[in-house]
């Protein structure tokens, strides 16, 4: 153990690391001594160095999987490199969407692989294989889970999570979750998912926002029994230290290709509706899930406009090449809630109402009800208080499995 821990403090001297991401929208957020006083689970390693000693240690990882240098976290080492500097036997890493580099679009199959840099084996989690068959753990003796997620539920990181635990309950695995800040914290809202709309973008009973980080997540899915035939999985939690739910938090690595900034981190729960319409939400331009329009919106109405092409993330966009009318929402204050009004204006102004949405947006919505409402005209009052009951119930849940105030 005191060779592993010289080795860390070589890995923070001496390696170098990408650019941290700039926010050149960010509205409010704090300063850059307040990320110092959140210590991520990764950075704790006397915390489970000593979990992971003479153990074959499988990765869950990303591009947001690593070790920061320094109190401003714009230096860093990824995670499996500095666990192989530190003699512990990485035998295999597990890739989730976007791949174990974090560059692949939403929603593009990933393939198996080896990691260029180490030579390891990379598994795909989403590709043909959302849970991991046996085989891929047999080299296996411990998981180790490190993933920047965004407290959505249609974000899946926390679907590979699920799948992680299962199969490692039923191989008698442990899992080691390595927890991080989650910057859409500071609210709860949406409907709870209702079960026959359940998918890879919405497996539990929780509201599209869950006010959870990773780490208590994984505990709500152990305790509430949700893995298959309500086996359970030998889950430590590395928690946080001095982080609380009102803490602001900008993410220092993007956590996938089209959310490049604190603003769009946060306008995605509302934002992300138009992935279930015929209405672009900014991918193919560099104002991904900032901005929303469609070519046959009413320009009167809807006065920003913009041209998705073919980008980083975005291969082949919603509408690429067309001009769309919509509006910019970057100049939109910090949302505490999930916001209706746009998704509604949209359809209000598409003309024709029958192809507007998709089956995907009940997936999203995690309801089959919200479309309907929609349609009929109801107001956002309306609509968001037949969610409270459910949202009443989720918070008597979500009390069990905080970690945090």
């Amino acid at each position: 153990m005191k060779y592993a821990f010289i080795c860390l403090i070589t890995i923070l001297a001496c390696n170098s690391a990408p650019k941290k991401n700039q926010d050149n929208n960010h509205t409010g957020a704090h300063t850059p001594a307040e990320n110092l006083k959140i210590v991520t689970g990764a950075n704790q390693t006397e915390a489970y160095l000593k979990l992971l000693e003479g153990k074959k240690v499988g990765v869950v990882a990303n591009q947001t999987s690593v070790i920061f240098k320094n109190a401003s976290q714009d230096s860093y080492t990824h995670i499996v490199d500095s666990l192989i500097a530190m003699n512990v036997n990485v035998t295999t890493v597990f890739a989730p969407e976007h791949g174990f580099r974090g560059t692949a679009d939403a929603g593009e199959y990933i393939e198996d692989g080896v990691d260029d840099k180490t030579g390891l084996p990379v598994f795909s989690l989403y590709g043909k294989n959302r849970k991991a068959p046996p085989e891929f753990l047999k080299n296996v003796d411990v998981m180790l889970f490190d993933v920047q997620d965004v407290g959505v539920r249609f974000y899946t990181y926390i679907s590979t999570l699920h799948y992680v635990m299962e199969i490692a309950a039923e191989l008698n695995v442990p899992v080691i979750v390595l927890d991080r800040p989650n910057p859409n914290g500071h609210y709860i809202d949406g409907p709870v998912l209702e079960s026959d709309v359940k998918s890879f973008v919405g497996m539990h009973p929780v509201p599209i926002v869950y006010g959870m980080t990773i780490g208590e997540y994984g505990k709500m899915i152990n305790g509430e029994k949700w893995l298959e035939n309500g086996i359970e999985c030998d889950l430590t939690v590395v928690p946080l230290k001095n982080y609380t739910y009102a803490s602001e938090y900008d993410l220092p690595i993007l956590p996938s290709p089209n959310l490049p900034n604190a603003k769009s981190i946060n306008l995605y729960p509302s934002v992300c509706f138009f992935e279930g319409t015929t209405v672009s939400c900014g991918r193919g331009t560099e104002m991904q899930f900032q901005i929303f329009g469609a070519p046959y919106l009413p320009k009167e109405q809807f006065n920003f406009s913009f041209t998705p092409q073919p980008n980083f993330g975005a291969k082949t966009p919603k509408h690429q090449g067309e001009l769309c009318y919509g509006k910019d929402l970057r100049e939109v204050e910090r949302l505490n809630e999930i916001r209706l009004d746009w998704l509604i204006q949209a359809y209000n102004g598409a003309p024709d109402k029958k192809t507007f949405f998709n089956d995907f947006f009940k997936k999203l919505a995690g309801t089959t009800k919200l479309q309907t409402q929609i349609a009929q005209g109801m107001s956002i009052d309306e609509i968001k208080k037949t969610w409270q009951s459910g949202l009443e119930s989720f918070k008597e849940t979500r009390a069990k499995y905080v970690l945090y105030d």
